[in-house]
This record gives structure tokens, sequence and C-alpha cells, in this order.
């Protein structure tokens, strides 16, 4: 299987770079091939422009969907979302590896799927969800949250998880037609013991050989 990590967060150190090095580990003694996007330390630009284009379809007005559709018939992506893009079309695994921030994705991470999966390329109004071009392959979303699994519980102070992580998991990851596992969740990871933590990365471990069992 290959399998693509994009890595959101701004600290190698921590609980999230603990799951990244995991994965990446775990997936590679496995016989896994693995590619890995860590876009704090690569600075990825989270803000869509004109600089995501080598050229352009209008000079003079700037609609992002037409410069995407532009770029998508003559190859003229940005050298990074280009490659970024090409990983994404490699994979048949893609990890998502995050901090729960304010109850929704870090802004470059947010960026990254405003700028890498663009119009035509990755969907459009007849290839979308069940006809979505990414179908076919998996993704997992492994979530760092502040909060104990209580306050994200039914009645708790934050709510269920399910419904937070609708708009990511319905209007992107469905959207563009991957199959989504159901999320690996680090409860509040900051405050957990060393022991706890050790068994948090077992249990990922196990996640991943679920994913890639099958």
């Amino acid at each position: 299987m290959k399998a693509f990590v994009v890595y959101a967060h701004p600290e190698p150190t921590s609980f999230n770079g603990a799951l990244r090095d995991t994965a990446v580990r775990w997936l590679t003694d496995a016989g896994h091939e693995v590619k890995v996007s860590d876009l704090y330390a690569e600075d990825f630009d989270p803000r869509a422009g004109r600089h995501d284009f080598t050229g352009n379809a209008d000079a003079n007005r700037f609609d992002y969907q037409a410069e995407q559709v532009h770029a998508t018939e003559t190859d003229g992506f940005a050298p990074t979302l280009a490659r970024e893009q090409e990983r994404l079309l490699w994979c048949d695994l893609l990890i998502l590896q995050y901090p729960l921030w304010w109850g929704g994705l870090p802004a470059i991470l947010k960026g990254w799927f405003d700028r890498v999966l663009a119009y035509k390329k990755f969907y459009d109004l007849a290839n979308r969800y069940d006809n979505g071009v990414l179908k076919g392959r998996k993704v997992i979303m492994s979530i760092t949250t502040g909060g104990t699994p209580e306050r994200f519980s039914e009645g708790g102070m934050f709510g269920e998880i399910g419904p937070i992580l609708h708009p990511v998991d319905h209007c992107i990851l469905r959207y563009v037609g991957l199959d989504i596992a159901d999320p690996f969740i680090a409860y509040a990871a900051g405050r957990v013991t060393p022991e706890e933590r050790a068994a948090l990365l077992r249990a990922w471990e196990v996640r991943l050989a679920e994913i890639t069992a099958g």
C-alpha cells in the first residue's frame, strides 16, 4: 500500500509528531511505501492566489476556479501544488495528522485543501461523492484534542465529535470520493500520563494494521 501522511503541527516533539512518527515507522516496517508532507516545516502557504499558477486564464480578473481549470488543462500548477497533487493521486491511503483547533482544522491544513483540491482536477459537478476522482482511496483523520472524552460526549461541553468533524468528513473528504475510516482521536493529548501516551500509540498501530489489512 502507498500511504501519504499530511502532518499539520508546528512542533516536531508534540504528540501529533509522535503519532506521525509512529505511522511512518509502522507502515514502513510493514512494507508499505510512505510519503510525508510536513506543512509547517515546509512553510506551506495556506493562502490561495495567483501564485498557485504558472500562467493565467485571465490576467485582468482573478477567478480562482477558472484558473484551476486552466492549470488542470495546461499542467500549470505551481511546483508546490503539483507535488502535493501528485502525492495525493499516488497514494492508496491518506493520513491526516492534526490537532483540533477551535473545533476545526488548523488554518495551514484548511489552506492545503483549498489549494490542492483544485476544481476539474479533483472534482466537478459530475465527479463528486460516489463519483469522486479519489474514489477507491482510503483516508483516516488522526486527531488530538485538548478536551477529554467526557467533554466530547452527548451532553458534554463540546458535544459529540461526529458533528464537529462533519464539515471535513462530508464536505471535503467524501466530496472528492474518499473512503473514510472512523477517526482516531487522542483525547486530552497534552494531559495524558506516559503510560496513557504509550497506550495511545499502540492503539494507533492497531488502527493502522486494521486499515491496511483490507
